[in-house]
């Protein structure tokens, strides 16, 4: 027998017996959950958020859930660039421990992080969006948000005068209350542009169409009304996207979904 005959039936008989293998032999398939805390206060110490990491990991997934450049710590630390620039690292350390498919999960402003990651490309094959938050242009437009908007028109002006890497005071919103916080214009405009890759109207069109996107939001969010015209009907047709209303707020989202969501991801999600 030559050579090319042995090489041949061996080649065979590898293929014989992965056929009659089990699938779950064969696949050896692992979810890996990139978790985006939401805006400061929020951080990956946030109770609303964290404690799912530890259920999410009794399912037998890799889970990472880092300190993001909008939490208490590091608000605002550079720019939206850079933050997708995280984001993608975090998904390479994900597919480095061995998962096989990524599932970004935001929280609040970490919804338009994770879509702001899909949206350019990055590694993902589900997003769950959970109690979606940050609405640069609603700042801009609504009069009650009308702080936000002096600063947007500001950091525009900075910018467009060349002064876009001095360090200013401008002011953001989070759940109806005012935050100032000391950052660059050009910084500043990055997660604030109504035009920008922070907006979500703007990326959710944007999204592949194959992505299938899970979104849960509570009964007395402040943006329950507008949810669905602002973000969920702009989304690219997929029979595998799902949107739930849950009962609480804002904060109670994560833990109001988490069967709904989990099941998802199990089933549907991360399905091929």
């Amino acid at each position: 027998m030559t050579l090319t005959r042995r090489a041949c039936c061996a080649l065979a008989l590898a293929g014989l017996c992965a056929a009659l293998m089990p699938p779950s032999a064969l696949a050896q398939e692992r979810v890996g959950i990139l978790m985006l805390h939401g805006k400061s206060p929020g951080n990956p110490n946030d109770p609303n958020f964290s404690p799912l990491k530890t259920r999410f990991e009794g399912e037998g997934w890799l889970v990472r859930l880092p300190d993001m450049p909008w939490s208490r710590t590091r608000y605002l630390d550079g720019n939206w660039d850079q933050a997708m620039q995280e984001i993608a690292g975090h998904v390479r350390a994900l597919r480095e421990q061995g998962a096989t498919r990524i599932v970004l999960m935001g929280h609040s402003m970490g919804v338009p992080a994770a879509m702001g990651h899909a949206v350019r490309g990055g590694d993902v094959q589900a997003l769950v969006l959970l109690a979606p938050g940050h609405v640069p242009l609603l700042y801009d437009t609504l009069p009650g948000l009308s702080a936000v908007h002096d600063s947007i028109v500001k950091a525009r002006e900075l910018v467009a005068a060349g002064k876009g890497g001095e360090r200013e005071r401008f002011i953001d919103i989070n759940q109806g209350r005012q935050q100032p916080l000391i950052t660059t214009a050009a910084n500043f405009q990055s997660y604030f542009d109504p035009a920008g890759d922070a907006e979500m109207s703007v990326t959710a069109p944007r999204l592949p169409a194959s992505l299938p996107v899970f979104t849960a939001v509570g009964e007395k969010d402040p943006l329950f009304g507008r949810i669905r015209a602002y973000l969920v009907d702009k989304l690219p047709a997929n029979s595998r996207n799902r949107y739930l209303e849950v009962p609480g707020g804002h904060l109670e989202t994560p833990r109001a979904a988490y069967d709904a969501m989990v099941e998802w991801i199990k089933t549907t999600g991360a399905a091929p």
